[in-house]
């Protein structure tokens, strides 16, 4: 597989470390088990993207900040996943700013090792369905410029993909509020871009996010493509730490 036929997927993600990961987490999970469970989201996730990369032209990278932390990634990812820094260090536009700054250098890195698109993807939701990441490959491929937008429930954006860096749609966005989505429609809007949506998915940064992701790991699933999925580190780490969905339940009352 020639590099310029594939899709990059970049993960946008800190390495794990207790008292830094997942820290609105914290309680009911402990500084340890919340460092411990994004280990195991980025051991999902990247496993995730290599599932995808059978059925479609596919590249998983790490997206990460700050630069000297790489060895922190060393076992947790799928054999295959490529680092690429993004901390936003680069000259930009000056109304990218904050995130923008991080996706935006994210997108860029990836198109310039020569692939044919590029997507960001966060880090909080490891039982995204396969199917997503490969209907967003398959759009990305087809001739055209367009952008691959997956919305999150909260209002933000899980997935943002593109075959060039357009700046303008990480501009002037109110970071971290419910309009990010929307903003990220008009700038494509304005700039005639053709927005392919996938339908809506939901972060785990919440306690009520996590209720529902040990719902749904407990549940289990058959692999099929298009439902969640399974996420085994996952549901391997929250059974390690005893946190069945009646614990949550408890912790939240």
């Amino acid at each position: 597989m020639r590099v310029n036929d594939t899709c990059a997927i970049g993960i946008m993600a800190k390495a794990p470390r207790a008292g830094f990961s997942k820290t609105r987490l914290c309680p009911p999970l402990t500084p340890e088990q919340a460092a411990a469970l994004s280990t195991a989201f980025l051991r999902d996730i990247t496993e995730n993207i290599a599932l995808a990369g059978r059925q479609t032209a596919l590249r998983g990278y790490i997206a990460y900040a700050p630069l000297g932390q790489e060895a922190l990634f060393d076992g947790h990812l799928a054999v295959g996943t490529g680092l690429v820094l993004a901390d936003g260090s680069p000259a930009m536009p000056p109304d990218v700013r904050g995130l923008g700054r991080c996706l935006l250098h994210a997108i860029q890195a990836l198109l310039g090792f020569g692939h044919a698109a590029a997507v960001v993807l966060n880090a909080d939701s490891p039982t995204l369905p396969t199917s997503f990441l490969v209907r967003t490959a398959m759009a990305l491929a087809a001739p055209g410029d367009r952008i691959v937008l997956g919305p999150a429930e909260d209002g933000g954006y899980y997935l943002l993909g593109m075959r060039a860096a357009h700046a303008r749609l990480f501009a002037d966005v109110a970071w971290s509020t419910d309009s990010v989505a929307e903003t990220t429609r008009a700038r494509a809007a304005e700039l005639g871009l053709e927005v392919v949506e996938l339908p809506a998915w939901y972060d785990v940064d919440d306690h009520a996010g996590l209720r529902r992701l040990a719902a749904e790991t407990q549940r289990g699933h058959d692999g099929e493509l298009s439902r969640p999925y399974a996420a085994p580190f996952t549901a391997a780490a929250l059974a390690r730490m005893g946190l069945q969905v009646r614990d949550l339940d408890l912790a939240a009352e």
